[in-house]
């Protein structure tokens, strides 16, 4: 698949390398792509990026999600979109409404918001890999199932259009961050 990661902090970095790793083909999009020493995946201006993908990961800071929405919507309107970005100081986390207006046909995802980057290089605990929450429409649910796989982690499908529901874990991680100390921490949803 191909797969636009538009954003080179260590989310998008950390979801990029590992897409690529799973055969994926990624390239990182960025505003400064000469700025960048990396090379696996590359990187390369965000309309180079956008060009072809077939799904699109943001992981660039919320405040940058407008200006990014206002310049590039028509390439947003057939990939499918994964939203990743997490504006903490606002009452809601993702982008959905934006996305939505900009982009009013999106194929929206709400994934990999909940765990810090680490969590992304190292997916398991001792063998067993930490549940990733989802929200994606019924028809792209086995895309995103596979992609979250592909990194290492196991899908928690919690149904379309649960993008806040998928947000309400957010802060019990950054809580938990805070009192434990920012380290390999995630949640797994034990069933019998």
């Amino acid at each position: 698949m191909r797969i636009a990661v538009i954003g080179t902090g260590r989310i998008g970095s950390t979801l990029g390398a590992a897409f690529a790793q799973a055969g994926h083909d990624v390239a990182l999009g960025s505003r400064n792509p000469k700025d960048s020493e990396r090379d696996t995946p590359p990187v390369v201006d965000v309309p180079t990026a956008l060009s072809g993908a077939e799904a699109v990961l943001l992981a660039i800071p919320a405040k940058s999600v407008p200006d990014f929405l206002a310049s590039h919507a028509a390439q947003l309107e057939g990939p499918l979109l994964i939203d990743a970005t997490n504006d903490v100081t606002g009452a809601v986390a993702n982008a959905a409404a934006a996305i939505e207006q900009a982009v009013p046909n999106a194929r929206y995802v709400r994934a990999f918001n909940t765990l810090g980057w680490e969590n992304f290089a190292q997916p398991t605990f001792d063998g067993v890999a930490a549940d990733l929450f989802f929200s994606a429409p019924e028809a792209d649910r086995d895309v995103v199932e596979r992609l979250i796989t592909d990194v290492g982690l196991r899908p928690a499908y919690l149904g379309p259009r649960k993008q806040d529901l998928v947000d309400s874990v957010l802060p019990l991680w950054f809580t938990l961050a805070q009192l434990r100390g920012r380290r390999h921490l995630a949640f797994r949803v034990l069933e019998d």
